[in-house]
């Protein structure tokens, strides 16, 4: 039965998707102040707002702390290997062991365009198919085609549509439900 109790350090060329602790607190909340991560995200409902802001800086210390520990998800920071420096997180997340499924979470700060948000799904989704999981599922909204496309080259797949879900701006964004199985993951080579 597949959990998320072991935490890996995952390696790629261009990334590397280290287990987050408390430590990496402050260092994230920063990144989420990027008005792009709280929009696309759908973690903020106004241009105005800052993502970052939502916690107080020892809270989300002790919520990163208590995920690196916990069995239901695996939370990982993306490192950008050419820099060294943290660029954002990447997230398996409400593991369902009875239907070997989980969903998807990522976010990346100012670091769009290289390549390392397609190699941190790739690795991420790699992971929870090596679990012995069958199905990864995520959303994404209808603003963040960029986010959609690198989805769809992974291999997910668009399954339905969540329409008018977020509230942004005085407006109403839909929300896609995407999904990808074991039997069609391909090592993120869609």
């Amino acid at each position: 039965m597949p959990d998320f109790s072991a935490k890996p350090t995952l390696r790629g060329e261009r990334v590397t998707l280290r287990p987050v602790t408390g430590a990496d607190a402050a260092t994230l909340q920063h990144l989420m102040t990027d008005p792009e991560v709280g929009r696309l995200t759908g973690s903020v409902h106004s241009s105005s707002a800052d993502a970052g802001d939502d916690y107080p800086l020892d809270q989300l210390t002790a919520i990163y702390a208590e995920w690196a520990r916990v069995s239901d998800r695996i939370v990982w920071v993306i490192i950008e290997n050419a820099t060294g420096e943290v660029v954002g997180e990447s997230v398996l997340n409400d593991l369902d062991e009875a239907n070997l499924s989980c969903g998807f979470r990522i976010w990346i700060a100012g670091a769009t365009g290289r390549g390392l948000g397609t190699e941190a799904v790739r690795l991420s989704v790699g992971h929870a198919f090596a679990t012995g999981l069958h199905r990864v599922e995520l959303e994404v909204y209808d603003f963040n085609p960029r986010a959609r496309h690198v989805y769809e080259r992974v291999g997910f797949g668009l399954e339905g549509t969540r329409r008018q879900a977020l509230r942004f701006d005085d407006g109403w964004v839909d929300c896609h439900v995407m999904g990808l199985l074991a039997s069609d993951w391909r090592g993120g080579e869609a």
